[in-house]
């Protein structure tokens, strides 16, 4: 799990949780067409993490199972680790975030995507989080 706790407060948190998306409790989000899937962490996790400054993914190629960890994130605060939301080959990582790591916060859900994958078993979709779901988690 990312290494930070959902602060449940009173007032609502404004946060980016697109509805087209499903998510992780872990605080990834995936899209899917056809067998293929984007992966990345939410706007939430990314405001959690600060000023993030260096993405560590070495499992291209490698089939995984859901909820194993296909890379780390490294923020100026901390490390966490970055879970699949499904079973699936994964088969690239976003070159830019090399150079760039940054467009992680400035763009979760666009430019800052994290990898792209390959789905061997579509069903575990099925136990993510839609948006109204997710945003109750964090209390949005």
């Amino acid at each position: 799990m990312l290494n930070f706790a959902v602060k449940h407060v009173k007032t609502k948190i404004l946060m980016n949780v697109p509805a087209n998306l499903k998510y992780t409790k872990d605080h990834e989000w995936i899209s899917v067409e056809g067998n293929v899937a984007t992966i990345g962490i939410t706007d939430y996790a990314q405001g959690e993490l600060g000023d993030i400054v260096f993405i560590e993914i070495e499992t291209v190629g490698k089939n995984l199972k859901q909820e194993e960890v296909f890379g780390t994130v490294e923020a100026v605060k901390t490390v966490s680790d970055l879970f699949m939301p499904a079973s699936a080959k994964i088969d690239s990582k976003n070159p830019r975030l090399e150079s760039e790591p940054e467009l992680v916060n400035k763009d979760p859900y666009g430019d800052g995507w994290l990898i792209k994958a390959t789905i061997s078993n579509p069903a575990e979709l099925n136990s993510l989080l839609d948006a109204e779901a997710y945003k109750a988690l964090i209390g949005a």
